[in-house]
Protein backbone atom coordinates (compact mmCIF):
# COMPACT_ATOMS: atom_id res chain seq x y z
CA UNK A 1 0.00 0.00 0.00
CA UNK A 2 1.23 3.76 -0.79
CA UNK A 3 1.40 5.51 2.24
CA UNK A 4 1.14 8.65 0.32
CA UNK A 5 -1.93 8.09 -1.28
CA UNK A 6 -3.50 8.92 1.91
CA UNK A 7 -1.74 12.38 2.80
CA UNK A 8 -3.15 15.49 1.25
CA UNK A 9 -1.54 18.64 0.83
CA UNK A 10 -3.11 21.66 1.78
CA UNK A 11 -1.31 24.70 -0.25
CA UNK A 12 -1.10 28.51 1.73
CA UNK A 13 -1.81 26.94 5.28
CA UNK A 14 -1.09 28.20 7.89
CA UNK A 15 0.02 31.09 5.71
CA UNK A 16 0.37 31.81 2.70
CA UNK A 17 3.32 29.77 0.67
CA UNK A 18 3.42 27.03 3.19
CA UNK A 19 2.12 23.14 2.27
CA UNK A 20 0.96 21.37 4.80
CA UNK A 21 0.82 17.73 4.95
CA UNK A 22 -2.08 16.53 6.27
CA UNK A 23 -2.09 13.40 7.80
CA UNK A 24 -5.79 13.27 8.38
CA UNK A 25 -6.98 11.06 5.48
CA UNK A 26 -4.10 8.43 6.66
CA UNK A 27 -6.10 8.43 10.31
CA UNK A 28 -9.84 8.48 8.35
CA UNK A 29 -8.66 5.28 6.47
CA UNK A 30 -8.71 1.91 8.76
CA UNK A 31 -6.57 -0.25 6.71
CA UNK A 32 -3.90 2.71 6.03
CA UNK A 33 -3.40 3.45 9.44
CA UNK A 34 -3.08 -0.15 10.34
CA UNK A 35 -0.33 -0.69 7.96
CA UNK A 36 1.15 2.38 9.02
CA UNK A 37 1.43 1.62 12.14
CA UNK A 38 2.71 -1.67 11.76
CA UNK A 39 5.29 -0.29 9.61
CA UNK A 40 6.60 1.98 12.24
CA UNK A 41 6.55 -1.35 14.71
CA UNK A 42 9.21 -3.14 12.20
CA UNK A 43 11.21 0.31 11.98
CA UNK A 44 11.12 0.99 15.86
CA UNK A 45 10.95 -2.43 17.22
CA UNK A 46 14.78 -3.19 16.57
CA UNK A 47 15.99 -0.03 18.69
CA UNK A 48 14.18 -2.14 21.66
CA UNK A 49 12.64 0.63 23.37
CA UNK A 50 10.66 0.37 26.71
CA UNK A 51 8.17 3.48 26.36
CA UNK A 52 7.40 5.31 23.50
CA UNK A 53 7.30 9.06 23.64
CA UNK A 54 4.59 11.69 21.76
CA UNK A 55 5.11 15.02 21.16
CA UNK A 56 1.87 17.35 21.44
CA UNK A 57 -0.45 16.72 19.69
CA UNK A 58 -0.30 14.77 16.65
CA UNK A 59 2.50 12.95 17.74
CA UNK A 60 0.08 11.32 20.21
CA UNK A 61 -1.81 10.19 18.03
CA UNK A 62 1.41 8.10 16.28
CA UNK A 63 2.81 7.18 19.58
CA UNK A 64 0.12 6.20 21.53
CA UNK A 65 -1.20 3.61 18.81
CA UNK A 66 2.45 2.63 18.18
CA UNK A 67 3.27 1.91 22.29
CA UNK A 68 -0.42 -0.67 22.27
CA UNK A 69 0.59 -2.70 19.23
CA UNK A 70 4.39 -3.12 20.96
CA UNK A 71 3.18 -3.82 24.41
CA UNK A 72 4.91 -0.70 25.91
CA UNK A 73 4.13 2.15 27.77
CA UNK A 74 3.34 5.80 26.46
CA UNK A 75 4.53 8.78 27.49
CA UNK A 76 3.65 12.11 26.66
CA UNK A 77 5.86 15.92 26.11
CA UNK A 78 3.67 18.88 26.31
CA UNK A 79 3.36 22.41 25.81
CA UNK A 80 4.00 23.91 29.47
CA UNK A 81 1.11 23.90 32.00
CA UNK A 82 -0.59 20.99 30.32
CA UNK A 83 0.44 18.38 32.52
CA UNK A 84 -0.20 17.72 35.98
CA UNK A 85 2.23 17.20 39.10
CA UNK A 86 5.91 17.53 39.07
CA UNK A 87 7.28 18.46 35.44
CA UNK A 88 11.07 19.64 33.74
CA UNK A 89 10.99 21.70 31.49
CA UNK A 90 12.87 22.66 28.55
CA UNK A 91 12.73 25.77 26.75
CA UNK A 92 14.09 26.18 22.78
CA UNK A 93 14.61 28.42 19.89
CA UNK A 94 11.96 28.31 17.48
CA UNK A 95 12.28 30.20 13.80
CA UNK A 96 10.69 33.25 14.97
CA UNK A 97 10.26 33.26 18.96
CA UNK A 98 10.89 30.11 21.65
CA UNK A 99 8.68 27.75 23.29
CA UNK A 100 8.75 25.57 26.35
CA UNK A 101 7.80 21.55 26.78
CA UNK A 102 7.49 19.53 29.53
CA UNK A 103 7.61 16.07 30.63
CA UNK A 104 6.30 14.45 34.50
CA UNK A 105 9.52 14.02 35.71
CA UNK A 106 8.84 10.57 36.43
CA UNK A 107 7.72 9.71 33.27
CA UNK A 108 10.09 7.95 32.13
CA UNK A 109 12.60 6.25 34.80
CA UNK A 110 16.80 6.62 34.25
CA UNK A 111 18.39 4.45 31.42
CA UNK A 112 15.18 3.33 30.10
CA UNK A 113 15.44 3.08 26.49
CA UNK A 114 13.06 5.70 24.51
CA UNK A 115 11.69 6.43 20.82
CA UNK A 116 10.44 9.65 20.42
CA UNK A 117 7.66 9.42 18.25
CA UNK A 118 5.58 13.14 16.11
CA UNK A 119 3.47 12.81 12.67
CA UNK A 120 5.89 15.32 10.85
CA UNK A 121 9.77 15.93 10.83
CA UNK A 122 10.21 19.29 9.13
CA UNK A 123 13.07 21.54 10.72
CA UNK A 124 13.74 19.06 13.87
CA UNK A 125 13.78 22.20 16.59
CA UNK A 126 10.44 20.76 18.49
CA UNK A 127 12.22 16.96 18.21
CA UNK A 128 15.60 18.03 19.25
CA UNK A 129 13.84 19.62 22.43
CA UNK A 130 12.37 16.96 23.57
CA UNK A 131 15.32 14.40 22.98
CA UNK A 132 17.15 17.01 25.10
CA UNK A 133 14.19 16.96 27.83
CA UNK A 134 13.95 13.46 28.16
CA UNK A 135 17.90 12.97 28.19
CA UNK A 136 18.00 15.68 31.44
CA UNK A 137 15.39 13.13 32.94
CA UNK A 138 17.75 10.56 32.50
CA UNK A 139 16.24 8.33 29.16
CA UNK A 140 18.21 6.78 27.06
CA UNK A 141 17.10 8.13 23.51
CA UNK A 142 17.52 5.70 21.06
CA UNK A 143 15.84 7.03 17.86
CA UNK A 144 13.02 9.43 16.54
CA UNK A 145 10.17 8.15 14.11
CA UNK A 146 7.87 10.21 11.78
CA UNK A 147 5.14 9.43 9.67
CA UNK A 148 6.60 12.04 7.10
CA UNK A 149 9.86 14.02 6.62
CA UNK A 150 10.18 17.00 4.90
CA UNK A 151 13.50 16.11 3.60
CA UNK A 152 13.95 19.96 2.12
CA UNK A 153 13.91 21.53 5.53
CA UNK A 154 17.22 19.07 6.62
CA UNK A 155 15.55 19.01 10.28
CA UNK A 156 17.10 15.09 10.73
CA UNK A 157 20.01 17.48 10.50
CA UNK A 158 18.99 18.45 13.97
CA UNK A 159 19.14 14.75 15.44
CA UNK A 160 21.33 13.07 16.38
CA UNK A 161 19.79 9.67 17.13
CA UNK A 162 18.13 7.88 14.28
CA UNK A 163 15.50 9.13 12.45
CA UNK A 164 12.92 6.75 11.08
CA UNK A 165 10.55 7.93 8.54
CA UNK A 166 7.60 5.69 6.49
CA UNK A 167 7.22 8.78 3.69
CA UNK A 168 9.32 11.37 2.79
CA UNK A 169 8.75 14.33 0.50
CA UNK A 170 11.38 16.44 -1.29
CA UNK A 171 9.95 19.33 -2.09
Amino acid sequence: MDLKDHIRGIPDFPKPGILFYDVSPLLAHGPAWKTAIDRLADAVRPHRPDVLVGIESRGFLVAAPLALALGIGFVMVRKRGKLPGDTVAHSYDLEYGTDTIEVQSDAVKPGQRVVVLDDLLATGGTMAAAVTLLRRIGADVRAAAFLVELTFLNGRDKLDVPSLSLMAYDS
